[in-house]
């Protein structure tokens, strides 16, 4: 008799119990995504995006955005001083950056406009660059080139190697 009640003692849960590691997760699915970054309590970046792959592997940790990204680079007022778009990026946590392809486009409110295949935001140092080809338009004048180095907002920027007509003031 003691046999069978010790037999039948056994916990129902325990069977169905499963844990999850980080290593079961395959990926995350955000839609409509908004990640804000701030500095010294003042929003600076706003990133949007229609879907987000979040893949949290302990390797190699990203976010990507495959279906477009949207980044505005923002005044202490938090009017957008410059806009970064692309139909791709992956951002990568443990290294602090993100890498925007494809139809990368930043406007700003000078009405300048960058175009390119590749851009590469550092977080860390708040610098945009890239090594492809750029083309930079003003109300005045295209610039082209390769390469590029600048502030996040745009706010100063060089080209690496320049080509095209470049107006000179007297």
């Amino acid at each position: 008799m003691a046999a069978i009640l010790l037999a039948s003692c056994t916990d129902p849960l325990k069977e169905t119990r499963q844990v999850f590691t980080q290593d079961d997760v395959a990926v995350e699915v955000g839609r409509e995504v908004e990640i804000l970054y701030s500095d010294s309590a003042f929003v600076r970046v706003r990133v949007t995006g229609p879907l987000l792959h979040n893949y949290s592997d302990r390797e190699k940790p990203r976010q990507e955005f495959p279906e477009g990204i949207q980044m505005d680079f923002l005044m202490p007022d938090l009017s957008v001083r410059s806009v970064l778009t692309a139909k791709a990026a992956t951002r990568y946590q443990t290294e602090g950056r993100i890498i925007a392809r494809d139809s990368v486009v930043i406007t700003t409110i000078k009405q300048e406009k960058l175009e390119t295949e590749e851009l590469i935001w550092d977080e860390k140092t708040a610098k945009i660059r890239t090594d492809k080809f750029v083309k930079v338009s003003q109300p005045d004048e295209v610039i082209y080139g390769f390469g590029l180095e600048a502030e996040q907002d745009f706010s100063y920027w060089r080209i690496l190697v320049p080509k095209g007509r470049i107006k000179v003031a007297n």
